[in-house]
Formats: C-alpha cells, structure tokens, sequence
C-alpha cells in the first residue's frame, strides 16, 4: 500500500522558446490548484493547452518557469523525486525483453536484493493479470496487454503519486473501458493520489473523483468538477444519469475554449 501524497501547484506558468530565437509559445498560465492525498484528479482541455507539459512539470522532468510546485511540501523543479511513477502515452515496453524484465526493469540498479524484486514483479504481473504472460515478448501481447506491463513497471516502485498521460488513446473503446476500471482498482488499493490527462471526457467523468478543466493556450484551470461518485465505483457508473450531467457540465465548458483554440 503506498501512502497518498497531496501536491500543490502556485502559480505556474511556462513559456517555450522558438526555434531561431523568433518569439516564445506560452503554453501555461497562473495555474494554481491544490490535490488532496488519496484524491483521483483528471485534467482535460482542448488540444495544444499545456495539459502534457503541466504533467511533465509534476514529473519533475520540466521545471516551471514561474511559479512553485510541492510534492508533499517538497518543490518539485526539474528533477524526478522518489515517490511519483509517470505513465505515458506511447507503448514504452522494451520490445528485446521478457514482460517479467520489462517489469522488473526499473527496480534494479535500486540495491534491491533479488527476492525483493522477485516478490513485487510478482505480485504485480498478478495484479495486472500478466502472470501467465511473465516470459512471453511485447510484441506477443495485445495494445492493452502492454499498456498493462507499462503500468506493472510503474506500480513496482510503490510510487505515491501516479500520473498518467493519455495512457489509453491508442486502445479500443472497449479495452479503455476495461483499462479504466484496472486503473479504479490499482487507485484504491495503493491508496496513492492519480492525475489522469485525457482527451475522453467519458473516461474522466467515470473515473476520478474531480475534473479541472483547463482553457486554450495559454492554459489554466478554469472550472473544476466534483463527480462525487462512490470510492467504489466501476464503469457501472455510466449507466447513472448523474454521469450524463457531468459529461454536458465538462463539454459545456470545453467547447468554447475548443472553438477559442481553433481561432473560432
């Protein structure tokens, strides 16, 4: 069980210079909001608003270029703490290794002795339903089966804060579904606090417990949402006609800074 971590953003703000030195992008603007420990947080906005280089600044692979980040009343700036396991996008398993050394991968180096590792390898290739599958290669796996050694390879370092980007773009919506209710499950029972960036407003209204809304470029939050589902939710919960209120609350919001970042 990891304990839960709290992070507080104050302020934050970041500029990207372009190439030739002809100007600057600013991609994030006085982002300021604060993520209770325990607390499942999704982050949607339109396309090109800052959402992957705000996780990046959480990471701590990107310091910001105004304003603070705290992890636990610790800044993050630039460097990756212990305690936060990053999912991405992209299938990032290494395609010449077995999906127990995927998984396994980040743990060595760590002086970790052999059984250590052994023991929490196992216990998450089982929790992820990928025992059967420890020796089998990437490539003999489905889109959502990697995804899966991917997040197994994250949970292995008991990280008390996950963030995850787009984690599910490339899978069916089917197997989104599924994933998402793996990811309900891996929440509650690591207790540890999750920020989820999505495109899917379905799948931030079914899984997290609030949902800032972020503006076109440059980005910030300009509403969040409370779904105030169930701790024990699962995606039962799309079949609730509260789940259809909040899906139209997010989309009524989005839409116009859709449009604003199309130049509409």
């Amino acid at each position: 069980m990891a304990a839960s971590a709290s992070v507080v953003l104050d302020g934050v703000g970041h500029v990207f210079p372009v190439a030739g030195g002809r100007g600057a992008v600013r991609a994030l603007e006085q982002v300021s909001l604060t993520i209770a420990g325990g607390e499942f947080f999704a982050i949607i906005g339109p396309s090109g608003c800052g959402k992957s280089t705000l996780l990046d600044i959480l990471a701590g692979l990107l310091a910001p270029g105004e304003g603070r980040v705290t992890f636990d009343g610790a800044e993050i700036r630039g460097t990756v703490p212990d305690g936060i396991g990053v999912v991405f996008q992209d299938d990032a398993s290494f395609p010449w290794l077995s999906v127990w050394d995927n998984v396994a991968f980040g743990l060595r180096g760590r002086g970790l002795d052999k059984s250590e590792i052994a023991g929490r390898v196992g216990a998450a290739l089982d929790f992820m339903g990928l025992k059967e599958f420890a020796r089998h290669r990437p490539a003999q796996l489905s889109g959502g089966m990697r995804q899966r050694v991917c997040i197994a390879r994250t949970l292995v370092l008991r990280p008390r804060l996950f963030l995850l980007d787009e984690p599910f773009a490339a899978l069916d919506q089917q197997t989104r579904l599924l994933m998402g209710y793996e990811l309900l499950r891996l929440w509650r029972e690591t207790g540890a606090t999750v920020v989820l960036v999505t495109h899917s407003l379905d799948e931030a209204a079914m899984l997290a417990d609030r949902i800032g809304v972020m503006s076109s470029r440059p980005g910030r939050f300009i509403e969040t949402v409370a779904t105030e589902w169930p701790r024990e939710r699962s995606s039962q919960i799309l079949t609730d006609p509260r789940f259809g209120d909040v899906t139209s609350r997010l989309w009524e919001k989005l839409r116009a800074e859709s449009l604003r970042a199309m130049g509409r």
